[in-house]
């Protein structure tokens, strides 16, 4: 678990100045891993806040705006209200545009552009702004007004055609997915931008869908349909792979995830769990053909070998073995896992209300890493400090105030 400064010097975005307008999960969560890597990202709210900050699933932390899913994905920013109905507000946006590098919204497209602070008209005062937009379904085609929600893409996407079991109505994924995979392909369209006018010296406008970004991750289910003629459907907790041991079975008090997915760890699991004698003499287990037409045999001699000994320790058992697999872990029990530990990418952050511990990136630079150098802010938290920084004087930002702008 990390608890200093970032490691080795400079994080690959400092210098990079962002203004963020985006709400909710999928453009807070890419802007968000822009800023753990050394962005300075100024979070544009309404005066009243996004409603996010009072997700209904803690009352107390609602209360205070600091809903913890809010501040999981708001981290490291900086906090400037504006109301941009007023036209005061619109232009202290273009006032700070002028100076950025990047401006991130996620309303449905032509919403900036009625405020005007659209893509055509901050470009136009900054030609090296990078302008990126994530909504549903992007800003072309005819259903890009459409409002696009996490649950509307699963849906949409085939994520929910091919998950849960056989039979059963379809199910959503246990996260918000398609928001996430959104925002991470944002955070990666706004990289390849900055890079790319490293060349050009031009910016750029980066249109994000909710829909193209969850079907390029699909992209071997897509295949599967468009170069094989596989329809995928619901396959329950089965490995993509479709080998029969690759897949969720019962252990003497819980559950273990197999994913044993080739010879060596079949066979490693058949000899650990001592019924290697018994499947090698019977037929229906000869190959993996064979074992996926009895799948169902297979699993009567795999659980009955399993009802042994627990889940947990046959985990370590098989893991050791080399036949991979997992218990089915909470998230109170992963982020204590020796590994994740060992990782050091759950940050804890020093806050108001104690220290708090936050999820920060996928991978670690040798130098340069991710790190939250400030807990998520309140309301406003900074908007004095931005307007002073961009040169607005202590009464003008008191006459701003008085007129309800910030």
């Amino acid at each position: 678990m990390s608890n200093g400064g970032p490691v080795g010097g400079a994080r690959p975005f400092e210098g990079i100045r962002i203004l963020d307008f985006t709400q909710v999960l999928a453009g807070p969560f890419a802007s968000y891993q822009l800023a753990i890597l050394g962005a300075d990202v100024v979070k544009v709210e309404r005066r009243e806040g996004e409603d996010a900050r009072r997700n209904p699933l803690s009352r107390e932390w609602a209360a205070r705006g600091m809903a913890p899913s809010w501040q999981a994905v708001n981290a490291g920013k900086r906090s400037l209200t504006l109301d941009l109905q007023k036209p005061e507000a619109v232009e202290i946006v273009k006032r700070l545009a002028a100076e950025a590098d990047v401006v991130m919204e996620n309303f449905r497209p032509g919403v900036m552009d009625r405020l005007g602070i659209g893509y055509q008209a901050l470009s136009a005062i900054n030609p090296r702004l990078i302008y990126a937009s994530v909504s549903g379904f992007g800003h072309t085609g005819p259903d890009r007004n459409e409002a696009g929600y996490d649950g509307r893409i699963q849906a949409m996407s085939g994520i929910m055609a091919m998950t849960g079991h056989p039979g059963q109505d379809p199910l959503r994924a246990g996260f918000a997915i398609c928001d996430t995979l959104a925002g991470m392909t944002a955070a990666y369209g706004v990289a390849s931008a900055l890079f790319q006018r490293t060349h050009t010296g031009r910016g750029q406008k980066v249109d994000v869908s909710m829909l193209d970004s969850t079907l390029a991750f699909l992209g071997g289910q897509v295949a599967d349909w468009t170069v094989g003629g596989h329809q995928q459907r619901q396959f329950g907790n089965q490995a993509v792979s479709r080998r029969a041991t690759a897949n969720l079975f019962k252990a003497k008090d819980g559950h273990l995830l197999l994913a044993v997915n080739n010879d060596r760890q079949y066979e490693a699991l058949v000899t650990t769990l001592g019924i290697k004698a018994e499947l090698e003499a019977d037929p229906r287990f000869a190959d993996w053909f064979l074992r996926l037409e009895n799948t169902e045999a297979l699993r009567e001699v795999l659980e009955r070998a399993l009802a042994a000994d627990s889940a947990e320790n046959w985990e370590e058992r098989l893991n050791r073995a080399g036949a991979p697999c997992a218990r089915i872990y909470r998230v109170d029990e992963v982020i204590e896992h020796r590994q994740v530990k060992a990782r050091g990418k759950l940050q804890e952050v020093d806050t108001p209300w104690g220290r708090l511990r936050f999820a920060t990136n996928g991978f670690t630079l040798a130098h340069g890493d991710a790190h939250i150098d400030r807990p998520a802010p309140a309301l406003g938290a900074h908007t004095d400090e931005v307007l002073a920084q961009a040169g607005f004087g202590p009464a003008e930002i008191q006459a701003l105030r008085d007129n309800g702008v910030i």
